[in-house]
């Protein structure tokens, strides 16, 4: 078997890139990345969730409980048991086909982006199994 990755012939019409997550594309019959193009048949997707979730109380509440502190004591207290939550961290997709192998990160902003992530990687799956 020989190491030589094919790549598009330049007479041929390129195939439109179908969904991209970091700096991977995929397409019908080629999956792209800083590397250059693979094959799609037999190309692998695995994520890796590394995100967190961190509860913190806003700073509005901080400062609603010091002013109100003037105010009326104990109701000023109460804005200190607000919390608010935020979704930090990267999900890691890893590509591999033979000895081609490629981790891309993805930075996490919320949590609609973790779900979005993983629909773009189920579609290329499922280009994968088309090929």
């Amino acid at each position: 078997m020989s190491d030589i990755v094919p790549t598009p012939p330049s007479s041929l019409p390129v195939d439109p890139w179908l969904v991209q997550f970091g700096d991977v594309s995929v397409s019908r019959h080629w999956v792209g990345s800083p590397a250059g193009n693979h094959p799609v048949a037999g190309t692998t997707f695995t994520v890796t969730d590394l995100s967190r979730v961190e509860s913190q109380t806003p700073t509005w509440a901080v400062v609603a409980a010091i002013v109100g502190f003037f105010f009326v004591f104990l109701f000023s207290l109460f804005f200190l048991l607000v919390k608010e939550n935020r979704v930090t961290g990267q999900l890691n997709v890893t590509v591999q086909n033979g000895t081609y192998f490629h981790v891309t990160q993805v930075p996490v902003v919320g949590p609609g982006a973790i779900a979005d992530l993983h629909a773009r990687v189920n579609y290329a799956r499922q280009l994968t199994a088309a090929a």
